[in-house]
């Protein structure tokens, strides 16, 4: 149940003013938002199972240095909230194939989601919390936590007709994933838990 709810939380935060809640507005100005949203949790659901496989992988391989991987765990969750300062935007070209997509609406959104998730933030962090935490709660709550975030920009989309306040999103997440890496780091320094 931890792991679960761990990776709802932080991919959920994760995904905020993601490239991809941006395809999911795009594309449902084109698509009904059930088809859009059916269409991400299955590109989702395949891609976070890949990463947790190759977390878990990682985790038991090296189960040893679970110390070490703490640590690099919560490097990396820095650096996950340094790119979420930087942002994340969805180019020109991207918005132009989400807009023009042609045939069925859950198997066009789905393979764009696919292919823009992979190596993304987001199975990043899914990877990184596989490593420590069970993997079938991992995969569970990561992908409830995306499609959640993608849900909610789609809503919000629609209902305000503009953007989610990119700027403080940006922050709010970013801090959020500063705190998941120093409380990674001091665990594996063994300063706490």
């Amino acid at each position: 149940m931890y792991a679960f709810l761990l990776s709802t939380a932080v991919i959920f935060v994760a995904e905020l003013g993601d490239k991809s809640q941006l395809m999911a507005m795009t594309f449902a100005t084109r698509y009904r938002a059930r088809d859009v949203i059916l269409a991400i949790t299955a590109a989702t659901a395949i891609v976070h199972l890949a990463s947790v496989a190759i977390g878990f992988w990682v985790g038991t391989a090296f189960a040893d240095y679970q110390d070490w991987i703490a640590i690099i765990a919560g490097i990396a969750f820095v650096i996950f909230g340094l790119w979420t300062l930087r942002g994340d935007e969805l180019t020109d070209e991207e918005a132009a194939k989400a807009r023009k997509a042609k045939g069925a609406a859950i198997l066009a959104v789905g393979m764009a989601f696919f292919l823009a998730e992979l190596g993304d933030k987001t199975m990043l962090a899914t990877i990184t919390l596989a490593t420590q935490h069970g993997w079938f709660g991992t995969w569970v709550g990561s992908t409830l936590g995306m499609v959640a975030a993608d849900a909610l920009a789609i809503g919000v989309g629609a209902v305000l007709g503009r953007k989610l306040p990119e700027r403080t999103i940006k922050i709010g997440a970013a801090v959020l994933f500063f705190l998941f890496g120093a409380i990674l780091i001091a665990e594996g320094l063994g300063w706490i838990g």
